[in-house]
Protein backbone atom coordinates (compact mmCIF):
# COMPACT_ATOMS: atom_id res chain seq x y z
CA UNK A 1 0.00 0.00 0.00
CA UNK A 2 2.96 2.33 1.04
CA UNK A 3 4.37 1.82 -2.19
CA UNK A 4 0.99 2.83 -4.06
CA UNK A 5 1.12 6.32 -2.12
CA UNK A 6 4.47 6.98 -3.35
CA UNK A 7 3.69 6.53 -6.49
CA UNK A 8 0.23 8.63 -6.46
CA UNK A 9 1.90 11.37 -4.66
CA UNK A 10 4.93 11.15 -7.21
CA UNK A 11 2.40 11.74 -10.13
CA UNK A 12 -0.57 13.36 -8.91
CA UNK A 13 -3.04 10.94 -8.95
CA UNK A 14 -5.84 11.24 -6.94
CA UNK A 15 -9.60 11.50 -6.63
CA UNK A 16 -11.19 15.10 -8.29
CA UNK A 17 -11.97 15.97 -5.05
CA UNK A 18 -10.57 18.72 -2.66
CA UNK A 19 -7.76 17.69 -0.46
CA UNK A 20 -7.42 18.66 3.27
CA UNK A 21 -5.53 17.89 6.85
CA UNK A 22 -6.72 15.88 9.24
CA UNK A 23 -7.85 19.18 10.73
CA UNK A 24 -9.65 20.28 7.73
CA UNK A 25 -6.95 22.72 6.02
CA UNK A 26 -7.60 22.72 2.22
CA UNK A 27 -4.36 21.26 0.66
CA UNK A 28 -2.65 22.45 -3.05
CA UNK A 29 0.06 20.43 -3.93
CA UNK A 30 2.04 22.41 -6.43
CA UNK A 31 5.47 20.33 -6.50
CA UNK A 32 5.18 16.97 -4.79
CA UNK A 33 9.09 16.91 -4.76
CA UNK A 34 12.27 15.41 -5.38
CA UNK A 35 11.71 11.44 -4.78
CA UNK A 36 14.48 10.07 -2.43
CA UNK A 37 15.46 6.74 -2.80
CA UNK A 38 17.96 7.00 -0.17
CA UNK A 39 17.66 7.62 3.71
CA UNK A 40 15.79 10.48 5.17
CA UNK A 41 12.54 11.60 4.15
CA UNK A 42 10.86 10.53 0.90
CA UNK A 43 10.69 13.61 -0.97
CA UNK A 44 12.62 16.20 -0.82
CA UNK A 45 11.76 20.28 -1.58
CA UNK A 46 8.14 19.88 -1.96
CA UNK A 47 5.94 22.64 -2.03
CA UNK A 48 2.39 22.91 -0.98
CA UNK A 49 -0.10 24.96 0.18
CA UNK A 50 -1.73 24.26 3.32
CA UNK A 51 -4.73 26.48 4.61
CA UNK A 52 -3.63 28.99 2.38
CA UNK A 53 -0.34 29.18 3.28
CA UNK A 54 2.87 27.96 0.95
CA UNK A 55 4.90 25.78 2.56
CA UNK A 56 8.61 24.60 1.25
CA UNK A 57 10.02 21.51 2.74
CA UNK A 58 10.13 17.18 2.72
CA UNK A 59 7.50 14.91 2.40
CA UNK A 60 7.14 11.86 4.38
CA UNK A 61 4.98 9.22 3.07
CA UNK A 62 3.72 5.86 5.03
CA UNK A 63 0.73 3.36 5.32
CA UNK A 64 -0.23 4.52 8.95
CA UNK A 65 0.77 7.50 11.00
CA UNK A 66 1.83 5.72 13.68
CA UNK A 67 4.77 4.30 11.63
CA UNK A 68 6.39 7.74 12.23
CA UNK A 69 6.88 6.34 15.69
CA UNK A 70 7.68 2.59 14.54
CA UNK A 71 10.56 4.28 12.24
CA UNK A 72 11.64 6.33 15.07
CA UNK A 73 11.05 9.71 12.85
CA UNK A 74 10.36 11.55 15.89
CA UNK A 75 13.80 11.35 16.91
CA UNK A 76 15.81 11.92 14.18
CA UNK A 77 16.43 15.50 13.36
CA UNK A 78 16.89 15.04 9.88
CA UNK A 79 12.53 15.09 9.73
CA UNK A 80 12.20 18.20 11.34
CA UNK A 81 11.84 19.79 8.10
CA UNK A 82 8.83 17.29 7.55
CA UNK A 83 5.97 19.57 6.32
CA UNK A 84 3.61 16.82 5.52
CA UNK A 85 3.03 13.45 6.59
CA UNK A 86 1.28 11.68 3.89
CA UNK A 87 -0.92 8.77 5.03
CA UNK A 88 -3.28 6.19 3.87
CA UNK A 89 -4.52 6.10 7.32
CA UNK A 90 -4.24 8.95 10.01
CA UNK A 91 -4.43 7.08 13.63
CA UNK A 92 -2.67 9.28 15.37
CA UNK A 93 -0.77 13.10 15.66
CA UNK A 94 3.26 13.01 15.04
CA UNK A 95 5.51 15.26 16.38
CA UNK A 96 9.27 16.41 15.47
CA UNK A 97 12.17 16.10 17.17
CA UNK A 98 11.56 19.38 18.53
CA UNK A 99 7.76 18.80 19.58
CA UNK A 100 6.15 20.21 16.68
CA UNK A 101 3.11 18.49 15.33
CA UNK A 102 3.21 17.66 11.66
CA UNK A 103 0.35 18.63 9.71
CA UNK A 104 -1.17 15.21 7.52
CA UNK A 105 -2.86 14.40 5.07
CA UNK A 106 -5.06 11.11 4.24
CA UNK A 107 -4.83 9.81 1.15
CA UNK A 108 -7.04 7.93 -0.57
CA UNK A 109 -5.52 5.69 -3.53
CA UNK A 110 -8.13 5.84 -6.82
CA UNK A 111 -9.60 2.59 -7.17
CA UNK A 112 -8.44 2.61 -11.18
CA UNK A 113 -4.69 2.88 -9.95
CA UNK A 114 -5.27 0.06 -7.35
CA UNK A 115 -6.80 -1.80 -9.78
CA UNK A 116 -4.46 -1.99 -12.40
CA UNK A 117 -1.57 -2.49 -10.08
CA UNK A 118 -3.68 -5.85 -8.51
CA UNK A 119 -4.02 -6.52 -12.59
CA UNK A 120 -0.47 -6.20 -12.80
CA UNK A 121 0.93 -8.24 -10.43
CA UNK A 122 -1.65 -11.04 -10.76
CA UNK A 123 -1.37 -11.36 -14.41
CA UNK A 124 0.31 -14.34 -15.65
CA UNK A 125 1.49 -13.85 -19.36
CA UNK A 126 4.52 -12.49 -19.30
CA UNK A 127 5.00 -9.05 -19.39
CA UNK A 128 1.81 -8.65 -17.83
CA UNK A 129 1.52 -4.84 -19.62
CA UNK A 130 1.49 -6.78 -23.16
CA UNK A 131 -1.77 -5.16 -23.89
CA UNK A 132 -1.30 -1.62 -23.56
CA UNK A 133 2.02 -1.82 -25.40
CA UNK A 134 0.96 -1.67 -29.16
CA UNK A 135 -1.15 1.54 -28.22
CA UNK A 136 1.89 3.34 -26.60
CA UNK A 137 2.84 6.12 -28.60
CA UNK A 138 6.42 6.21 -30.31
CA UNK A 139 7.75 9.42 -28.52
CA UNK A 140 6.65 7.24 -25.06
CA UNK A 141 8.33 4.15 -26.54
CA UNK A 142 11.64 5.63 -27.40
CA UNK A 143 12.11 8.03 -24.73
CA UNK A 144 11.98 5.24 -22.29
CA UNK A 145 14.55 3.25 -24.01
CA UNK A 146 16.67 5.92 -24.30
CA UNK A 147 16.48 5.74 -20.21
CA UNK A 148 16.83 2.17 -20.30
CA UNK A 149 20.25 2.40 -22.17
CA UNK A 150 21.74 4.65 -20.25
CA UNK A 151 20.33 3.00 -17.02
CA UNK A 152 22.39 -0.42 -17.97
CA UNK A 153 25.54 1.50 -19.26
CA UNK A 154 25.73 3.33 -15.38
CA UNK A 155 24.92 -0.01 -13.62
CA UNK A 156 27.75 -1.94 -15.75
CA UNK A 157 30.16 1.53 -15.28
CA UNK A 158 29.44 0.44 -10.99
CA UNK A 159 30.59 -2.73 -11.44
CA UNK A 160 33.56 -1.95 -13.71
CA UNK A 161 34.69 1.12 -10.97
CA UNK A 162 34.41 -1.73 -8.31
CA UNK A 163 37.09 -3.79 -10.02
CA UNK A 164 39.57 -0.55 -10.68
CA UNK A 165 39.17 -0.36 -6.95
CA UNK A 166 40.36 -4.21 -6.47
CA UNK A 167 43.18 -3.36 -8.82
CA UNK A 168 44.24 -0.76 -7.12
CA UNK A 169 43.15 2.17 -9.59
CA UNK A 170 44.17 0.21 -12.82
CA UNK A 171 41.57 0.57 -15.55
CA UNK A 172 43.88 -1.85 -17.53
CA UNK A 173 43.51 -4.51 -14.95
CA UNK A 174 39.67 -3.46 -14.50
CA UNK A 175 39.56 -3.68 -18.63
CA UNK A 176 41.13 -7.60 -18.54
CA UNK A 177 38.51 -8.58 -16.08
CA UNK A 178 35.49 -7.49 -17.57
CA UNK A 179 36.64 -8.92 -20.66
CA UNK A 180 37.29 -12.18 -19.16
CA UNK A 181 34.32 -12.01 -17.19
CA UNK A 182 32.18 -11.77 -20.61
CA UNK A 183 34.81 -14.74 -22.24
CA UNK A 184 32.36 -17.13 -19.80
CA UNK A 185 29.66 -16.34 -22.13
CA UNK A 186 27.20 -16.49 -19.01
CA UNK A 187 28.06 -19.90 -17.60
CA UNK A 188 31.20 -19.43 -16.48
CA UNK A 189 31.26 -15.73 -16.19
CA UNK A 190 32.29 -16.05 -12.24
CA UNK A 191 34.73 -18.00 -12.81
CA UNK A 192 36.16 -16.08 -15.75
CA UNK A 193 36.12 -12.87 -13.23
CA UNK A 194 37.98 -14.66 -10.40
CA UNK A 195 40.54 -16.45 -12.88
CA UNK A 196 41.16 -13.01 -13.95
CA UNK A 197 42.11 -11.87 -10.69
CA UNK A 198 44.78 -14.26 -10.39
CA UNK A 199 46.56 -12.85 -13.27
CA UNK A 200 49.40 -10.64 -12.81
CA UNK A 201 49.45 -8.65 -15.45
CA UNK A 202 52.74 -6.65 -14.65
CA UNK A 203 54.55 -9.91 -14.29
CA UNK A 204 52.87 -11.32 -17.51
CA UNK A 205 53.60 -8.64 -19.11
CA UNK A 206 57.59 -9.17 -19.01
CA UNK A 207 56.32 -13.05 -21.31
CA UNK A 208 54.32 -11.12 -23.42
CA UNK A 209 56.31 -11.53 -26.62
CA UNK A 210 56.42 -15.42 -25.97
CA UNK A 211 52.89 -16.48 -26.82
CA UNK A 212 53.82 -20.28 -25.32
CA UNK A 213 54.87 -18.67 -21.64
CA UNK A 214 51.79 -16.70 -21.91
CA UNK A 215 49.54 -19.18 -21.91
CA UNK A 216 51.40 -21.18 -19.42
CA UNK A 217 50.81 -18.79 -16.50
CA UNK A 218 46.79 -18.23 -18.28
CA UNK A 219 46.31 -21.93 -17.70
CA UNK A 220 48.28 -22.64 -14.81
CA UNK A 221 46.65 -19.65 -13.07
CA UNK A 222 43.46 -21.18 -14.11
CA UNK A 223 44.13 -24.74 -12.07
CA UNK A 224 44.24 -26.15 -15.45
CA UNK A 225 47.73 -27.73 -15.52
CA UNK A 226 47.05 -30.28 -12.72
CA UNK A 227 46.72 -33.63 -13.75
CA UNK A 228 43.97 -34.03 -11.43
CA UNK A 229 42.01 -31.94 -13.74
CA UNK A 230 42.49 -34.27 -16.51
CA UNK A 231 39.60 -36.74 -16.60
CA UNK A 232 41.39 -40.13 -16.18
CA UNK A 233 40.88 -41.57 -19.57
CA UNK A 234 43.09 -38.85 -20.80
CA UNK A 235 45.40 -38.06 -18.42
CA UNK A 236 48.20 -40.75 -20.48
CA UNK A 237 47.31 -39.36 -23.91
CA UNK A 238 47.83 -35.63 -21.96
CA UNK A 239 51.30 -36.76 -20.74
CA UNK A 240 52.21 -38.76 -23.60
CA UNK A 241 51.29 -35.93 -26.28
CA UNK A 242 53.93 -33.23 -24.55
CA UNK A 243 52.07 -29.90 -24.82
CA UNK A 244 50.57 -30.56 -21.56
CA UNK A 245 53.70 -31.63 -19.54
CA UNK A 246 55.70 -28.45 -21.33
CA UNK A 247 53.08 -26.36 -20.28
CA UNK A 248 52.96 -27.44 -16.65
CA UNK A 249 57.05 -27.67 -16.86
CA UNK A 250 56.86 -23.97 -18.01
CA UNK A 251 54.08 -22.95 -15.82
CA UNK A 252 56.10 -24.08 -12.58
CA UNK A 253 59.20 -22.10 -13.40
CA UNK A 254 57.15 -18.95 -13.64
CA UNK A 255 55.26 -19.43 -10.82
CA UNK A 256 58.23 -19.73 -9.07
CA UNK A 257 59.46 -16.69 -10.63
CA UNK A 258 56.49 -14.42 -9.67
CA UNK A 259 55.02 -16.19 -6.40
CA UNK A 260 51.95 -17.19 -8.62
CA UNK A 261 49.04 -19.06 -7.16
CA UNK A 262 46.27 -20.87 -9.17
CA UNK A 263 42.45 -20.26 -8.56
CA UNK A 264 40.52 -23.19 -7.51
CA UNK A 265 40.02 -25.16 -10.89
CA UNK A 266 36.28 -26.36 -9.44
CA UNK A 267 34.70 -23.10 -10.04
CA UNK A 268 34.50 -24.33 -13.60
CA UNK A 269 31.58 -25.50 -15.13
CA UNK A 270 31.72 -27.77 -18.48
CA UNK A 271 28.04 -29.71 -17.46
CA UNK A 272 25.42 -28.75 -20.90
CA UNK A 273 28.49 -26.58 -21.92
CA UNK A 274 29.04 -27.07 -26.00
CA UNK A 275 33.05 -27.69 -26.59
CA UNK A 276 33.62 -24.28 -28.25
CA UNK A 277 33.11 -22.74 -24.95
CA UNK A 278 35.09 -24.91 -22.99
CA UNK A 279 37.40 -22.76 -20.50
CA UNK A 280 40.85 -24.46 -22.23
CA UNK A 281 39.46 -22.62 -25.37
CA UNK A 282 38.57 -19.89 -24.01
CA UNK A 283 41.72 -19.05 -22.32
CA UNK A 284 44.06 -20.22 -25.39
CA UNK A 285 41.85 -17.35 -27.21
CA UNK A 286 42.40 -15.32 -24.63
CA UNK A 287 46.38 -15.78 -24.38
CA UNK A 288 46.47 -14.93 -28.41
CA UNK A 289 44.71 -11.79 -28.10
CA UNK A 290 46.87 -10.63 -24.75
CA UNK A 291 49.91 -11.97 -26.68
CA UNK A 292 49.09 -9.51 -30.28
CA UNK A 293 48.34 -6.78 -28.16
CA UNK A 294 44.96 -5.99 -29.56
CA UNK A 295 42.52 -5.85 -26.96
CA UNK A 296 44.33 -3.42 -24.56
CA UNK A 297 42.60 -0.25 -22.81
CA UNK A 298 44.76 2.49 -25.25
CA UNK A 299 43.61 0.28 -28.52
CA UNK A 300 40.01 0.65 -27.33
CA UNK A 301 40.44 4.57 -27.14
CA UNK A 302 41.89 5.05 -30.15
CA UNK A 303 39.04 2.66 -31.90
CA UNK A 304 36.81 5.03 -33.98
CA UNK A 305 34.61 2.41 -35.62
CA UNK A 306 32.86 -0.76 -35.45
CA UNK A 307 35.11 -2.50 -37.63
CA UNK A 308 37.86 -1.76 -35.57
CA UNK A 309 36.32 -2.57 -32.84
CA UNK A 310 35.41 -6.21 -35.05
CA UNK A 311 39.07 -6.46 -35.42
CA UNK A 312 40.12 -6.14 -32.02
CA UNK A 313 38.26 -8.50 -30.90
CA UNK A 314 38.93 -11.10 -33.54
CA UNK A 315 41.54 -13.68 -31.97
CA UNK A 316 42.09 -17.54 -32.97
CA UNK A 317 44.17 -20.11 -30.68
CA UNK A 318 47.44 -21.78 -30.94
CA UNK A 319 47.92 -25.23 -33.33
CA UNK A 320 47.26 -27.66 -29.99
CA UNK A 321 44.01 -26.62 -29.73
CA UNK A 322 42.72 -27.00 -33.07
CA UNK A 323 42.29 -30.14 -32.80
CA UNK A 324 42.13 -30.38 -28.68
CA UNK A 325 38.93 -29.29 -26.28
CA UNK A 326 41.01 -30.52 -23.35
CA UNK A 327 43.96 -31.89 -22.76
CA UNK A 328 44.36 -35.31 -24.61
CA UNK A 329 41.01 -35.67 -25.69
CA UNK A 330 41.79 -35.28 -29.62
CA UNK A 331 39.20 -33.85 -32.28
CA UNK A 332 38.63 -32.74 -35.32
CA UNK A 333 40.56 -29.72 -36.98
CA UNK A 334 39.00 -26.61 -35.78
CA UNK A 335 40.77 -23.43 -36.20
CA UNK A 336 38.25 -22.04 -33.57
CA UNK A 337 37.72 -18.71 -34.16
CA UNK A 338 35.39 -16.19 -32.06
CA UNK A 339 31.93 -16.53 -34.35
CA UNK A 340 30.70 -12.64 -35.51
CA UNK A 341 27.81 -13.29 -32.95
CA UNK A 342 30.53 -13.99 -30.44
CA UNK A 343 32.22 -10.89 -31.30
CA UNK A 344 28.93 -8.60 -30.98
CA UNK A 345 28.30 -10.27 -27.64
CA UNK A 346 32.13 -9.05 -26.62
CA UNK A 347 31.53 -5.14 -27.82
CA UNK A 348 28.23 -4.93 -26.10
CA UNK A 349 29.06 -6.05 -23.11
CA UNK A 350 32.75 -5.20 -22.86
CA UNK A 351 34.24 -2.56 -25.26
CA UNK A 352 30.95 -0.45 -25.10
CA UNK A 353 30.77 -0.20 -21.43
CA UNK A 354 34.10 0.03 -20.91
CA UNK A 355 34.49 3.28 -23.22
CA UNK A 356 30.96 4.25 -21.24
CA UNK A 357 32.49 3.69 -17.64
CA UNK A 358 35.97 5.00 -18.64
CA UNK A 359 34.23 8.31 -20.53
CA UNK A 360 32.80 9.22 -17.19
CA UNK A 361 36.01 8.19 -14.77
CA UNK A 362 38.14 10.72 -17.07
CA UNK A 363 35.16 13.08 -17.98
CA UNK A 364 35.30 12.67 -21.75
CA UNK A 365 31.62 13.19 -23.10
CA UNK A 366 33.60 11.91 -26.95
CA UNK A 367 33.99 8.42 -25.03
CA UNK A 368 30.48 8.31 -23.62
CA UNK A 369 28.96 9.43 -26.72
CA UNK A 370 30.73 6.95 -29.23
CA UNK A 371 29.73 4.09 -26.89
CA UNK A 372 26.10 4.90 -27.41
CA UNK A 373 26.74 5.06 -31.63
CA UNK A 374 28.52 2.06 -31.43
CA UNK A 375 25.03 0.39 -29.78
CA UNK A 376 23.06 1.95 -32.50
CA UNK A 377 25.18 0.62 -35.44
CA UNK A 378 25.20 -2.68 -34.04
CA UNK A 379 22.67 -5.41 -34.87
CA UNK A 380 19.76 -6.12 -31.72
CA UNK A 381 20.56 -9.29 -30.15
CA UNK A 382 18.56 -12.06 -30.48
CA UNK A 383 17.76 -14.17 -27.41
CA UNK A 384 14.49 -14.91 -25.46
CA UNK A 385 14.17 -11.76 -23.71
CA UNK A 386 14.33 -9.59 -27.31
CA UNK A 387 12.31 -12.00 -28.76
CA UNK A 388 9.43 -11.69 -26.01
CA UNK A 389 9.11 -7.95 -26.50
CA UNK A 390 8.85 -7.96 -30.15
CA UNK A 391 6.13 -10.34 -29.90
CA UNK A 392 4.52 -7.60 -27.70
CA UNK A 393 4.63 -5.27 -31.01
CA UNK A 394 8.13 -3.50 -29.34
CA UNK A 395 10.19 -2.44 -32.54
CA UNK A 396 13.79 -3.90 -32.26
CA UNK A 397 16.33 -2.59 -34.63
CA UNK A 398 19.61 -2.19 -32.80
CA UNK A 399 21.99 -3.17 -30.09
CA UNK A 400 20.79 -0.40 -27.69
CA UNK A 401 16.97 -0.82 -28.18
CA UNK A 402 18.18 -4.94 -27.07
CA UNK A 403 19.97 -3.94 -24.15
CA UNK A 404 17.09 -1.72 -23.16
CA UNK A 405 14.83 -4.17 -23.20
CA UNK A 406 17.07 -6.38 -21.51
CA UNK A 407 17.30 -4.04 -18.68
CA UNK A 408 13.50 -3.39 -18.41
CA UNK A 409 13.50 -7.14 -18.63
CA UNK A 410 16.14 -7.67 -15.26
CA UNK A 411 15.27 -4.24 -13.45
CA UNK A 412 11.51 -4.01 -13.97
CA UNK A 413 9.73 -6.45 -15.06
CA UNK A 414 11.08 -9.50 -12.80
CA UNK A 415 11.34 -7.29 -9.88
CA UNK A 416 7.23 -6.65 -10.44
CA UNK A 417 8.71 -2.93 -10.24
CA UNK A 418 5.99 -1.82 -12.39
CA UNK A 419 5.89 1.40 -9.93
CA UNK A 420 8.90 2.67 -11.66
CA UNK A 421 8.70 1.76 -15.44
CA UNK A 422 6.83 4.46 -17.43
CA UNK A 423 5.02 1.67 -19.31
CA UNK A 424 3.91 0.94 -15.38
CA UNK A 425 2.95 4.37 -15.65
CA UNK A 426 0.89 4.47 -18.72
CA UNK A 427 -1.07 1.64 -17.11
CA UNK A 428 -1.99 2.68 -14.26
CA UNK A 429 -3.16 5.52 -15.17
CA UNK A 430 -5.46 4.38 -17.78
CA UNK A 431 -9.35 4.97 -17.96
CA UNK A 432 -8.39 7.87 -15.11
CA UNK A 433 -9.94 10.22 -17.07
CA UNK A 434 -13.34 8.30 -17.52
CA UNK A 435 -13.35 6.85 -14.01
CA UNK A 436 -12.49 9.88 -12.04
Amino acid sequence: MELLLHYCWKHKLWPAKPLETTDGRQVEVIDPGLHNRNAGPDFFNAKVKIGGTLWVGNVEIHDKSGDWYVHGHHNDAHYDNVVLHVVGVADRDVQTSKGDFVPQLCLEVPAYVHDNYEELLRTDQYPPCYKLIPNLTRLTIHSWMAALQTERLEQKTVAIQQRARQANGSWEDAYFMTLARNYGFGINGDAFEEWARHIPLSAVGKHRDDLFQVEAIFMGQAGLLELSTVPDRYQKDALNEGYFAKLRNEYQYLAHKFSLQPMDANLWRFLRLRPQNFPHIRIAQLANLYHERKAGLSQLIACQDMAGLSEMMRTHVTPYWETHYTFGSESFRNAKHLSPFSINLLIINTCIPLLFAYGRHTCREELCDRAFDFLEQLKAENNHIVRMWQECGLEVKSAGDSQALIQLKKEYCDRKDCLRCRIGYEYLKRNSVTTA
